[in-house]
């Protein structure tokens, strides 16, 4: 499954519809390419402004910064967001392009158009190490798995 945990200041998306738009976003990153939509897990993680630095240095417009440091001295509101890839694996340079590409154009109207800071990573997980709900997870692109897609949950299923 892909697990994206966004972190921001408590102070951003801070309504429900706004937050589900953007995990639509990112869901939309994943269903285009045929996985169930049930696989993507976005979790919004709010931090207080007062608890994000970025190079020893807050965000936060209302705080005095400590003695001078080098690097950005920003105050727009920080975000970060950690990915992990499970279902798929990205093969080559121009498969990670395409996708960061997409990443990019799905969550630009969440950071860059809002004038805020961003950055991300992602990570690739072994597939043979996760279940859903107890269920090895059908093989890439099969029958099983567009089953899946189409009932939007875990169906147990039999490996030829």
């Amino acid at each position: 499954m892909p697990l994206w945990r966004i972190y921001h200041p408590d102070n951003v998306y801070s309504s429900v519809e706004e937050r589900q738009a953007f995990s639509q976003a990112i869901t939309s990153i994943y269903t285009s390419i045929g996985l169930p939509a049930f696989y993507v897990i976005v979790l919004f993680c709010p931090l207080p402004t007062t608890n994000i630095f970025v190079g020893g240095r807050t965000t936060d417009p209302s705080l005095p910064t400590s003695a001078p440091l080098p690097g950005s001295t920003s105050t727009a509101p920080f975000i970060r967001i950690f990915g992990s890839n499970i279902a798929r694996r990205l093969q080559d340079s121009n498969h990670k392009k395409s996708f960061l590409d997409r990443v990019d154009q799905a969550i630009k109207p969440w950071t860059q158009d809002k004038g805020y800071d961003w950055e991300y990573h992602f990570d690739e997980t072994d597939r043979e190490l996760w279940k859903v709900q107890g269920i090895a997870p059908p093989e890439t692109r099969s029958e099983a798995e567009a089953f899946w897609a189409q009932q939007g949950r875990p169906v147990p299923f039999e490996k030829l």
